[in-house]
This record gives C-alpha cells, sequence and structure tokens, in this order.
C-alpha cells in the first residue's frame, strides 16, 4: 500500500468514529462535601489547611453548630474562616477550619 493510501485509510477511519467515543471534558469537581459527617468535631482548635468552603457554607456550618447572627467572616491566611456569631445570648468570636471544624475563641 502507498503512503497515500494509507493516509486516506487512516483518515476515513477517523472520520467515521462516532463523536461520542471521543473523550469527555473533565468535570470540575465530584461535588463532595468537605466533610461528609455533619456531627462531628475533629479538634478543639482551628486546624490550619486549605480551606475549599465558600463564605455561604462556612456561614452554614456556624449556625449548623447553634450559632446566629453570624457577621464578619474572613478567610485568614491559614485558611480558616474567623468572624462573630451568637450563642445563647452571647456574642463570641467563632472559626470554621478546612475540616468543617466549627469553634469558638479561646
Amino acid at each position: 500500500m502507498s503512503r497515500l493510501t494509507m493516509l486516506a485509510a487512516t483518515l476515513l477511519l477517523l472520520a467515521s468514529v462516532p463523536a461520542s467515543a471521543q473523550p469527555q471534558p473533565a468535570q470540575s469537581g465530584p461535588g463532595n462535601n468537605a466533610v461528609n459527617s455533619s456531627d462531628k468535631n475533629n479538634s478543639n482548635a482551628p486546624v490550619s489547611g486549605r480551606n475549599s468552603f465558600t463564605e455561604g457554607q462556612a456561614k452554614s456550618r456556624i449556625e449548623d453548630a447553634g450559632y446566629s447572627n453570624v457577621s464578619g467572616l474572613q478567610k485568614d491566611n491559614e485558611g480558616v474562616w474567623r468572624g462573630k456569631a451568637d450563642k445563647a445570648g452571647t456574642k463570641t468570636d467563632v472559626s470554621v477550619d478546612f475540616q468543617g471544624n466549627v469553634n469558638p475563641a479561646k
């Protein structure tokens, strides 16, 4: 077979492959939660690490831990969300680390 014939045969073969056989682009992520269990607190102090929680998710974690009126959330350079919230009538500093641990300031 000549090179030209081989090239033509290869191009025809590639053109006949259905689009569904082409690799699909990667998804942006699996959609898993950073923490699968919301009833566990793995530490009594925030753990530094790369935090994937959004501000809204951090606020929800704090509220789920029994706090209200969450305000002033800022992510620090250690990846810990810090802000203020009320619990049992007292305003306190509170934090959420990359593991989802919610801790009052000590």
